[in-house]
């Protein structure tokens, strides 16, 4: 319970000092809507979930959080958010550098044998966390006009850690996220495409693609050793020819069943944080109130998995919200639109953007500071 209690801290004080209590509030819209967002939920969950509690405990949970987190960051001035944000990095690279030394010793590699999870307790939380920090550090390659050589650095080291976590789904979602935000920050922003991507004429960062051009024709052979290597996950997800192979494998059992509840129940859904086979889920009670304390799903393919609980008028919401935090997240360049297309991805494979705890949390957290974002001109005034 004390998880929540922080949480209901947190909610507490932003809340105190958004101005409600004294008449004069100064909820953006993007927190008024995540509010009105999590309020359906809890709604939906009183009259759908097989099981309201534990349902409403969830999105009770994500509300206070998500829009702690949004009223947070639109709270403060543009120089603390920037600040903020930066600690934030400096926080994600200080777990790489410390994870360096672990990668020759059995300690990085305790959880399974074989993939790296360096500090952290799992190569599935490691791996994203570097796919965020290589998403951060990639897209700023692009976002500033002379782009710091550490930045390089950390994408070079990034990628290395994410193939050596053996985590195929954060791979991609960096990836993926990354060329997705170059090619559409200048549609979503409405700004001209030297102004949010003035990188694209740095001589540095065109020399930096030359030479990985030039490494890549040169050992190409090894290079695609290696990504077989990953991608069958040192050969422990069995012999695999493709990306989509090894995705069937891996998710098509979870896939199915989701696709089958969205069948039986398309419109209204099995319930909010509800498992596919409610008689699998195991829930932990408080022992005093008897209250919901925890109740994990494994669940992957973030998109079909928000129909499967919500339905499709429900999945809707949620997806014109997502468009609306994309659309506030061009206004912080392309590193906003990189960090919630990678962080979205990381979805595809573990369903964690609604579980406000780890990985999840680290998700929210850097959603909702690129979803806070603002226009320089507001900025300037």
């Amino acid at each position: 319970m004390g998880r929540y209690a922080v949480f209901m801290g947190a909610f507490v004080a932003v809340f105190v000092r958004s101005g409600i209590l004294t008449g004069q509030p100064r909820g953006s819209k993007i927190v008024l809507s995540t509010v009105g967002l999590g309020v359906f939920f809890v709604i939906h969950s009183l009259f759908i979930s097989p099981m309201p509690d534990v349902s409403i405990l969830k999105a009770v949970s994500w509300l206070m959080v998500t829009a702690t987190l949004f009223s947070a960051w639109t709270g403060l001035a543009h120089e603390e958010r920037e600040m903020l944000f930066r600690q934030l990095y400096f926080g994600l690279v200080v777990i790489m550098v410390v994870s360096v030394p672990l990668t020759v010793l059995p300690l990085g590699y305790l959880r399974n044998g074989s993939g790296f999870q360096g500090i952290l307790n799992h190569p599935q939380a490691f791996g994203p966390a570097m796919a965020i920090l290589g998403a951060i550090s990639a897209s700023k390659l692009f976002a500033e006009k002379r782009p710091s050589w550490q930045y390089l650095g950390v994408f070079g080291v990034s990628l290395l850690f994410i193939m050596a976590s053996e985590a195929r789904t954060a791979g991609l979602a960096l990836i993926i996220g990354l060329c997705l935000a170059i090619a559409s920050v200048p549609v979503l922003s409405g700004r001209r495409v030297v102004a949010v991507l003035p990188g694209l004429r740095s001589r540095r960062v065109w020399g930096i693609a030359g030479v990985v051009l030039c490494l890549g024709v040169m050992f190409a052979p090894q290079i695609g050793d290696k990504v077989g290597h990953y991608i069958s996950k040192s050969g422990r997800a069995g012999s695999v020819e493709s990306i989509a192979e090894a995705y069937d494998k891996s998710r098509g059992g979870l896939i199915d069943r989701l696709v089958a509840n969205i069948k039986e129940n398309p419109l209204t859904g099995i319930g909010f944080g509800i498992g596919s086979e409610l008689e699998l889920m195991v829930v932990e009670r408080d022992p005093v109130l008897g209250l919901p304390v925890s109740a994990a799903v494994e669940k992957g393919v973030l998109p079909i998995v928000i129909v499967e609980e919500l339905g499709i008028p429900g999945a809707l919401l949620v997806f014109a919200w997502l468009v609306s935090v994309l659309r506030k997240a061009a206004l912080s360049g392309v590193t906003g639109v990189a960090l919630v297309g990678t962080a979205l991805l990381i979805n595809m494979g573990e369903s964690t953007f609604f579980s406000p705890g780890g990985l999840g949390m680290l998700i929210l957290i850097g959603v909702s500071w690129a979803g806070s974002g603002r226009r320089l001109a507001d900025v300037r005034h």
